[in-house]
């Protein structure tokens, strides 16, 4: 017949091992929760973006009174003028810190 008084030990010992599995688990959520909303507000940003350059095309494809050529050739003006600003403010920036 089986002795149950092997049970005691073994259960008193698989306690202790299912609460560490337990904690594991519940962190290993939370790092994951962590990611999911990183993730999220990464495509909420990008979606952003590509909302406002879906307007911009919007705009120059239903407005018909100027030239859409030189409207985009505009836009690429302004959007190098953009990021050459940006680049000169950052090296500005590291140069005050350096």
């Amino acid at each position: 017949m089986f002795d149950f008084a092997l049970l005691i030990p073994i259960l008193a010992l698989s306690i202790p091992i299912l609460v560490i599995w337990t904690r594991h688990q519940r962190s290993m959520a939370e790092i994951q929760l962590k990611v999911t909303a990183e993730k999220a507000a990464q495509y909420a940003t990008s979606n952003a973006e590509l909302e406002e350059r879906l307007r911009v095309l919007e705009r120059i494809i239903t407005d018909g009174g100027f030239d859409t050529a030189l409207q985009i050739e505009a836009l690429r003006d302004a959007r190098q003028v953009e990021a050459q600003r940006a680049s000169e403010r950052a090296a500005a920036r590291d140069a005050a810190v350096n």
